[in-house]
């Protein structure tokens, strides 16, 4: 029996064509609830972000951040774990010597970025978002800082990830950056502190994603849905794949396994 469900925001509930919410997937949400299935965010989104985004859809809860930062609906804190203190410093040494890297950091619900460049452009075309404030990387001290978003190829990260952000894990769902987190941290983790939260079985879930965050949440759930618009590698970590989310995947996959 499903209990919960877990879905992505970019490319899973929302159209990067459209950039909104398939009347489809709204109805299927709602029948959801109807027959008191739980249902969730799992984003790498910040909060500030998700809701702009989801925030007319109604949830019984939130992952946000890859994990990093779980809460209900009505913004009791589930879980927080933010980028361990030396690792920051590390980063914000690296970002003196390399300006031309953007790196966006987030605190609270807010943000701020060190460097504007075209990667950073395409990526809030993509999404539909403001670019943040500027800031040196130095603003980060003092700052609990839940999420780096790090504007370089994936061909970096043994570099970054092995002399700078040591106890730190890149998460990509786009070629042109990685949402970074502590290493402790993922989509999957953030689901079993939700689960805990609300006593259910982990038996009892499925997830819908369609970026490599998703894998580790697609392959940890007892129903992982990838969407037609995923990658290979994503779609190989699913049990199921659905249509896309411009072709109505959600609703499609819920009526699949007998949910609608």
């Amino acid at each position: 029996m499903v209990k919960a469900i877990f879905f992505d925001i970019d490319g899973t509930l929302v159209s990067f064509r459209t950039h909104t919410v398939p009347q489809s997937t709204c109805d299927a949400l709602r029948k959801l609830r109807e027959q008191g299935i739980r249902i969730f965010i799992a984003t790498g989104r910040p909060k500030r972000l998700m809701m702009e985004a989801v925030g007319h859809l109604e949830f019984d809860g939130y992952i946000t951040l890859n994990g990093a930062y779980c809460f209900t609906s009505d913004q009791r804190d589930i879980y927080k774990s933010g980028i361990p203190e030396d690792d920051l410093e590390r980063l914000i040494a690296y970002s003196h010597s390399h300006p031309e890297v953007p790196f966006v950091f987030v605190h609270d619900n807010t943000w701020f970025l060190t460097h504007v460049n075209e990667a950073v452009r395409d990526v809030a075309r993509l999404i539909e978002i403001e670019i943040p404030p500027i800031h040196p990387a130095d603003y980060a001290r003092g700052k609990e800082i839940m999420q780096v978003m790090g504007y370089f190829p994936e061909e970096n990260d043994h570099d970054i990830f092995t002399h700078t952000l040591l106890h730190c894990t890149p998460m990509r769902w786009y070629p042109l950056f990685a949402d970074i987190i502590a290493t402790d941290n993922s989509k999957s983790h953030g689901i079993d502190r939700v689960l805990e939260y609300y006593g259910i079985d982990l038996k009892d879930t499925m997830a819908f994603g369609d970026g490599g965050n998703d894998i580790p949440m697609l392959s940890h759930v007892n129903i992982g849905v990838a969407m037609g618009n995923a990658a290979e590698k994503v779609r190989a970590a699913a049990d199921y794949v659905t249509t896309s989310v411009d072709e109505d995947g959600i609703a499609h996959a819920l009526r699949h396994f007998g949910l609608l």
